[in-house]
């Protein structure tokens, strides 16, 4: 990134960019390709990043986590994206479903669970999508009686990340049963241990490999009372509250793999020779690679002006929604342009660049596909 990108930082969010840079580079980037053939869960990495703050980023000090901003927090992502797509992944959806204990927990809950949280003795997953609701977040069926001093949860959940590896889960249903006939979703904190809690299938993936996805199945799984997360029918609430950090999130990662795979083609296009120069004298390689510059550095400063916007508090869906779609865009492009840029050697798995290119790709779907940010987009414009 050209150091124009780097004066709208203050001198906190520079210390934390580059602290997370380091241990990207050192820890995580050095076993992202064998992570990435092997599937292998990222324990020792997770560890490592933990010890550091960086899974406790929207945790209050009280409770072990780190405190920072959101900006700083997209800065950290998009540093660990560099590195490995998927860790970023993983550690973004720890810290978002951390961050709603956080904010929307009981006293009893933040300290019961926050702590482990923050340190990374525990990760968290997100029950929320289903197999039937995807984009759409209302078409719950997870339900949830009461009986005695416990919600009993049925239902299946569908791309959950972090499922299969969480030691607490954040799950969403429908109550049923409630003496004021409210049928609204819910949110719970689950545990994954407990039976009723079935991984039925990790899902093989084109990409971000490392980052486990299940389906999970709940049968009859007893969650206490007090594990309710606010007001019974209020899930779908903070869910959708949640989705313009999520969002912005992934415009984080997004910047990420494409600034990774931008450096990389640089540095190929200055040793690999052609016509007796190296490629990047050539024109049309050049060309390509100011393009690439150009996005890269213009999704980071949008990604940041969101970043911004939510920490000060303003609604900022669009914004949000924006910087998601054209990160998203552009690091497929970038990543697809690295490749070419690579020639034959960036379809070997011998060069990164083929990799960069594969966990790019579910920055367009995941957190809303980009026809979602679309429609969200065109609704702002519409006065809607």
């Amino acid at each position: 990134m050209s150091e124009t990108s780097t004066v709208l930082l203050n001198e906190q969010e520079v210390m934390i960019r580059d602290a997370a840079r380091k241990v990207a580079q050192e820890v995580v980037a050095a076993t992202a390709a064998e992570r990435d053939r092997t599937g292998a869960w990222p324990r020792s990495e997770l560890a490592a990043v933990g010890e550091l703050g960086f899974l406790g980023m929207h945790i209050p000090e009280e409770f072990g986590g780190s405190a920072a901003t959101f900006p700083e927090y997209c800065l950290a992502i998009e540093a660990f994206a560099a590195a490995d797509a998927g860790f970023a992944t993983i550690i973004h959806v720890h810290n978002g479903l951390a961050g709603c204990v956080a904010h929307a927990g009981t006293e009893a809950q933040k300290r019961k669970y926050l702590p482990d949280i923050a340190s990374g003795k525990t990760i968290v997953a997100g029950l929320l999508t289903e197999p039937q609701a995807g984009s759409d977040t209302a078409a719950f069926r997870t339900t949830a009686r009461r009986e005695g001093e416990h919600y009993v949860l049925n239902g299946s959940k569908q791309f959950i990340s972090n499922g299969n590896e969480a030691g607490v889960g954040l799950a969403i249903a429908a109550v049923t049963e409630t003496p004021d006939g409210k049928k609204g979703p819910s949110l719970f904190i689950v545990d994954p241990r407990a039976p009723g809690y079935n991984v039925t299938r990790i899902e093989e993936k084109l990409g971000q490999r490392s980052a486990h996805v299940a389906a999970i199945q709940l049968e009859d799984h007893r969650v206490p009372l007090e594990n309710l997360i606010g007001e019974e029918g209020s899930g779908y609430k903070r869910v959708m509250g949640m989705l313009s950090e999520g969002r912005i999130g992934i415009a984080a990662v997004a910047c990420g793999v494409a600034r990774a795979a931008l450096e990389a083609a640089v540095q190929y296009a200055k040793e690999r020779e052609a016509y007796g120069k190296p490629i990047i004298n050539l024109q049309g390689v050049a060309f390509d690679l100011a393009d690439m510059a150009m996005q890269v550095d213009v999704a980071y400063q949008y990604m940041l002006h969101a970043a911004r916007l939510q920490a000060a508090g303003v609604h900022c869906a669009k914004e949000a929604s924006i910087a998601k779609l054209y990160a998203s865009e552009i690091a497929e492009k970038v990543c697809s342009d690295a490749i070419q840029i690579h020639g034959g050697y960036g379809y070997l798995t011998d060069f990164p660049v083929e990799r960069y290119y594969r966990d790019a790709r579910v920055t367009k779907i995941y957190e809303g596909t980009s026809h979602i940010q679309k429609v969200i987009i065109s609704r702002s414009l519409a006065g809607r």
